[in-house]
């Protein structure tokens, strides 16, 4: 087993090679969703300028059965009640919007990754990285996809190598003392 300053971390590279990687890989699914909130937030601004425009152009005058006092309350509160239905809209607008970044995401960490990308990290990560890599990659059975990429490249950062070092060192410790009774095993 190596001693503590022989064991080899995970280096920069490696994580600027995961994170160059994953731009690589999710560009497109940002270029789309950046490009439908902006369309969508240009859209809402013009809407919402007409509408505020057509709040103010309501003429009460057709109402003077309600009395002067009720239409000089509507006169009053009439912007109020046209910026509160502007933010309802904006809100209703953004949690569809919300909805729709989120889906793309959830679409984006399942895509599969390519054989020659995986080989190309295979290459050019270090053996820490790929472990860390491996650790993220939950399911043997399917192969590697763009959420295992993120979340090996998260974990890289936070320090997960250490943590599996860590791990390992543990499982060492305690496997000895419990093949060392045999005879104990059920017992409380």
């Amino acid at each position: 087993m190596k001693s503590d300053s022989q064991v080899q971390q995970p280096t920069g590279q490696d994580r600027a090679l995961l994170r160059n990687t994953l731009l690589k890989l999710t560009a497109v699914q940002k270029i789309v969703c950046a490009a439908v909130i902006a369309v969508t937030a240009l859209i809402w601004y013009d809407l919402l300028k007409r509408l505020v425009a057509f709040g103010r152009g309501i003429d009460y005058g057709g109402l003077h059965a309600l009395g002067g006092q009720a239409i000089a309350l509507l006169k009053q509160y009439n912007p109020f009640f046209w910026w509160a239905v502007v933010a309802l809209c904006t809100l209703i607008i953004a949690y569809f919007l919300y909805g729709f970044v989120q889906a793309m995401q959830r679409r984006s960490r399942a895509r599969v990754v390519s054989e020659e990308t995986i080989a190309l990290l295979a290459a050019r990560l270090s053996e820490p990285a790929r472990e860390v890599l491996r650790w993220a990659w939950h399911d043997r059975r399917e192969p590697v996809t763009v959420g295992d990429l993120q979340r090996a490249y998260t974990e890289l950062r936070s320090g997960r190598h250490d943590r599996i070092t860590l791990a390992r060192r543990h499982q060492a410790l305690l496997a000895p003392a419990s093949e060392a009774l045999p005879g104990r095993a059920g017992m409380p």
